[in-house]
């Protein structure tokens, strides 16, 4: 049987970027790395963040896309604020969904779309 989801791929062009992105400005500690991704300690699952070679042809469809990829924030109008300080772009701010929870989309430096969600 599956076991508990072990890691998730983001990709981008630029990995010297993206450890500065996601290490810094988001403040994921970095598990490990190699000259082709980062390793970040998701709180459960690890997120890789994964270079795409240059002259790769699925990185058109791999880099700058919606990730999928929810962050948790307790208080989320804190966490837009902060990020937001740190140069991040928001798509909008929080709004709250159907389903009673509130959550805001952001952008990685490769374009790739992530997001901020809280319960209600």
């Amino acid at each position: 049987m599956l076991g508990p989801i072990s890691a998730i791929r983001v990709f981008v062009r630029d990995l010297a970027r993206a450890r500065d992105f996601y290490g810094q400005t988001l403040g994921l500690d970095l598990k490990g790395e190699s000259p082709e991704a980062l390793l970040f300690d998701g709180g459960g699952c690890t997120l890789i963040v994964e270079r795409c070679a240059p002259g790769d042809p699925e990185a058109d469809d791999l880099v700058g896309r919606f990730t999928a990829v929810s962050f948790e924030a307790s208080d989320i109008d804190a966490a837009h604020a902060a990020l937001s300080e740190k140069g991040v772009a928001f798509e909008g701010p929080p709004a709250a969904q159907a389903w009673g929870g509130r959550l805001a989309h952001f952008r990685d430096p490769d374009g790739n779309v992530l997001t901020l969600v809280a319960d209600g």
